[in-house]
């Protein structure tokens, strides 16, 4: 260590925030699917942390990291989620006895069955089936990225 720095200083001297349920994925484009996970925890009291891969646009991901993290801040905007983008990851690693837990959420078939690339289709054919699937207050902004 610099000798210039006090331990003291080392050491973080404010709150300690809530520990948040971590969420990764792409979100190609958000949609209640991804926001009935969220819930899960939001209903419980638990802060979300929303983690945007940050990958190379393509067919499949038409999106950019930080215009998905744009339409989540907005859906989320006064909750206690957070939204970051993240590099692309190869995989979710941990070791025994981490601190955390890792849970499956299984939707219910209503749920499960909302695609995100169903909904990309649904906008390209200039068909609008997909409002109901994608909360309103992104609905223009959907159709002006995805059109």
């Amino acid at each position: 260590l610099n000798k210039n720095i006090r331990m003291e200083d080392l050491m973080y001297n404010g709150d300690y925030l809530k520990p948040a349920a971590l969420f990764i994925g792409r979100f190609q484009p958000p949609h209640k699917g991804h926001m009935w996970l969220f819930e899960q925890k939001l209903n419980q009291g638990i802060p979300v942390l929303i983690a945007i891969r940050d990958i190379e646009p393509d067919q499949k991901n038409p999106l950019y990291a930080k215009q998905v993290q744009m339409l989540w801040k907005k859906i989320y905007k006064g909750k206690n989620v957070e939204v970051i983008t993240i590099p692309d990851i190869e995989s979710v690693n941990w070791g025994r006895g981490v601190g955390y837990q890792t849970i499956e959420h299984i939707p219910p078939d209503d749920i499960c069955n909302i695609s995100a690339t169903q909904i990309r289709e649904f906008i390209k054919e200039g068909s609008e089936n997909w409002k109901s699937v994608v909360d309103e207050t992104i609905h223009e902004d959907i159709q002006m990225l995805l059109s």
